[in-house]
């Protein structure tokens, strides 16, 4: 039988595990619905921002197909909340997320390789984007949104070209 590594999964519980390694490295700090799922791409995806190497496979397009990823992230927040790994807050600016009590502790109990390599790439994270207010992370962001939809159009028009 070939070894072809780790089998990844994108559900709602890796989702989640994500999230509260994200939360945890950025405590106190409380992030939104949208910068969560950002994040949630970029965790795995460090090298887009000169990180470390990316944590998941290369993909051949990279788009973070944020519509489906914000419904994965949002499911994710929700099962974490369950389990008083994840806290909302709210105020007049809206709605946060922030590490719950437990999320700490649960994180320091998960060893797997895979695990460890997420923790250390959430702190990296972190550290990296906590000076970039909402503007500059939104930028950012667009930027990398731009750059993903030349990519997915030069993919279109190669998958176009009549095969003779």
């Amino acid at each position: 039988m070939i070894d072809r590594g780790p089998i990844i999964f994108n559900g709602t519980l890796e989702a989640g595990v994500r999230a509260v390694a994200v939360l945890v490295s950025a405590y106190p700090d409380s992030f939104d619905i949208q910068r969560l799922t950002a994040y949630d791409y970029l965790l795995v995806r460090t090298s887009v921002l000169n990180g470390p190497k990316d944590l998941h496979p290369s993909a051949p397009i990279r788009t973070p197909a944020t519509e489906v990823r914000r419904k994965v992230v949002q499911d994710a927040i929700f099962l974490m909340m369950t389990r008083e790994l994840i806290e909302r807050d709210t105020d007049e600016s809206g709605i946060t997320y922030r590490a719950g009590e437990a999320a700490a502790m649960f994180l320091e109990s998960l060893t797997t390789p895979y695990i460890i390599a997420l923790k250390e790439r959430a702190n990296w994270l972190t550290a990296q984007l906590s000076g970039y207010d909402d503007t500059t992370f939104d930028g950012m962001m667009r930027n990398f949104f731009d750059q993903w939809m030349v990519e997915f159009q030069d993919v279109e028009i190669i998958d176009e070209e009549p095969i003779l």
